[in-house]
């Protein structure tokens, strides 16, 4: 018997209508977050292509501390290995940056030479370490600790040298300087204020703060500023020191910058968008180019810009949304919260510390417990907490300080936690 042929489509019926284009540039967290709650809501809307600079798949960056310390394999910190990419149907060129933005013709250019065009755009770049420009600042040692590459490089010096020096006692630099102790470094912290977390902390937490961290192990130089890196005189020219404005010597054969990040925002300048200190966006994470959105640390939000996970994540809700046409959704500032990842220190900060007409602390201090309570208090509503030594009501103080929530009925209470205001409550 023989097969008929297939009929062709009549010339009148409908053709299938053409996937969209998403080009995204950055294969960090936010970028990949921003793609999950678009997927959630339009699976098939798009053909997404990403375009990352380093050859790994998503990783959790908040995580390269205990990748450091030994505590966690690279494995451990993936959160979408290359194998994710190819079951969503998603073209990831990874160590391919992206180096041009052609608006005009639509088009995103990488360094390798891919040409993608695009319908919309996503731009997801994060930021880049600030690399303090004193002399010897390029010299073999010295490093950015921002990327698995950056822990590889710090994990191999430490297995053959034995001095550290970290510049910067910020959030990211005690991670590191707790790291490098744990890999049997010597390890000096250099920061340029007198006390230590002096954005998240009062002077009373930093305190406690370096007593905990000094029985570690780690030496501190506070109100120290960097004048240059020192090289030796070998032909590998290698960091032997940081030295000091008021003429000290520290030894060093690793020196790691933890002096804060910037926005990276150049490609978008160079593309002819709108920046200040970052990349301008709307309540929408819209760029003034209507087909090109910004998420991330590469953001400037209503004059904020931003270095924490709980605010990207919801910025990564709201571009989604509107990435999938469901644009209802606008993103409102909120509150945020930094907790240090140091085994066997316990911190916990929220909110903002301000000072001031109408402003109450509330301090709980327990030395013999090494526990310290600050709560900051305006027209009955909580501002900002710190805790020491006892975070566990951590997150029920940012709720009650993300809700603005009337505390007066257990204000007397407050400082002794969640369980008591409770328990009061309801008697």
């Amino acid at each position: 018997m023989t097969s008929m042929p297939l009929p062709s489509p009549s010339p009148l019926s409908p053709a299938m209508p053409r996937r969209q284009s998403l080009v995204v540039i950055g294969n960090g967290m936010a970028a990949m977050r921003t793609v999950e709650e678009l997927q959630k809501l339009a699976p098939d809307l798009y053909d997404i292509t990403v375009f990352g600079a380093e050859p790994h798949g998503n990783y959790n960056r908040i995580l390269l501390s205990p990748l450091l310390s030994g505590e966690k394999k690279v494995d451990d910190i993936m959160l979408h290995p290359h194998a994710w990419y190819h079951a969503h149907g998603i073209t990831l060129h990874a160590g391919d940056p992206a180096v041009r933005i052609d608006r005009r013709r639509r088009m995103v250019h990488s360094q390798a030479g891919m040409e993608v065009a695009y319908d919309r755009l996503l731009l997801a770049t994060g930021s880049t370490p600030f690399i303090i420009p004193v002399p010897g600042h390029d010299l073999p040692g010295v490093m950015a600790f921002r990327t698995i590459d950056d822990v590889h490089h710090m994990l191999a010096a430490a297995r053959v040298h034995r001095h550290a020096v970290v510049i910067g006692g910020g959030l990211l630099g005690l991670e590191a300087a707790n790291g490098l102790l744990r890999q049997g470094m010597q390890v000096t912290v250099v920061h340029v204020s007198a006390s230590l977390m002096n954005q998240q902390l009062d002077a009373p937490a930093s305190a406690l703060l370096q007593m905990a961290l000094e029985a570690k192990g780690i030496r501190f130089l506070l109100d120290a500023h960097t004048s240059e890196i020192v090289g030796d005189t070998t032909a590998e020219k290698r960091v032997r020191a940081v030295r000091l404005k008021d003429g000290r010597d520290i030894p060093a054969d690793l020196v790691v910058m933890a002096a804060g990040v910037r926005p990276n925002m150049a490609l978008a300048q160079q593309a002819g968008l709108q920046c200040e200190r970052a990349i301008l966006v709307d309540d929408t994470l819209q760029t003034y180019d209507p087909r090109i959105y910004a998420v991330g640390e590469c953001v400037q939000h209503r004059r904020t810009t931003f270095g924490l996970v709980t605010p990207i994540w919801e910025q990564a809700r709201v571009c989604g949304a509107h990435l999938a046409g469901a644009g209802h959704r606008r993103y409102i500032q909120q509150a945020t919260a930094t907790k240090l990842k140091v085994s066997g220190v316990d911190l916990y900060s929220a909110g903002n510390f301000a000072t001031g007409a109408g402003i109450e602390d509330l301090v709980l201090r327990d030395p013999g417990r090494g526990i310290y309570k600050r709560l900051v208090l305006q027209n009955q509503r909580l501002l900002g907490a710190v805790l020491y030594g006892d975070v566990k009501d951590g997150p029920w103080y940012f709720d009650l300080i993300r809700d603005g929530s009337d505390i007066s009925a257990m204000r007397s209470r407050l400082l002794f936690g969640k369980a008591l205001c409770a328990a009061a409550t309801k008697a």
